[in-house]
């Protein structure tokens, strides 16, 4: 899906920091594929983790979980929340151009509009276009020829 029509869709909820936005705040949210080219581009790679789609068919480049930067999602570091999130609870993206489109659009107005929210970013990073960055990211950060080792061979594909 077009990065302006999922821009259009889902734009930015009010700021809250009731317990369930801040909850939003713990999982990273995802960019749209435009957004991770343009964090890219400012140097945030090393902040970055790959996230790979359960059917692994696919992967999705978002804000890392702490202790998974530049490196893949692990299940065990869910837990640790976002490495954006800073100690006060605020978050290093807020009011930046960096900040994902699912962490601003998720809301605790917005009951049940965050699935459809995830679906569509799902659809934009299962796309030819999205996954070219993903292998650029894999490059950059020097996992690409370890890909094999963790029988992710079809990323190169």
């Amino acid at each position: 899906m077009q990065h302006t029509v999922l821009l259009e869709k889902y734009p930015p909820s009010q700021p809250c920091a009731c317990e369930v936005c801040l909850a939003y705040c713990r999982r990273p949210g995802w960019w749209t594929v435009e957004q991770a080219l343009l964090v890219l581009h400012e140097g945030y790679a090393g902040r970055i983790m790959l996230e790979i789609s359960p059917e692994r068919t696919f992967a999705v480049l978002s804000p890392a979980f702490k202790g998974c930067e530049g490196g893949f999602a692990l299940q065990s570091a869910a837990e640790k929340g976002c490495s954006f999130l800073l100690p006060d609870k605020n978050c290093e993206l807020h009011a930046t151009p960096f900040l994902p489109l699912e962490c601003a659009f998720c809301h605790h107005e917005r009951v049940g509009q965050g699935r459809l929210c995830h679906a569509d970013l799902e659809r934009d990073w299962n796309t030819p276009h999205g996954q070219l960055l993903v292998k650029r990211w894999c490059r950059q950060m020097g996992w690409w020829d370890l890909l094999d080792s963790f029988g992710l061979e079809w990323l190169k594909k």
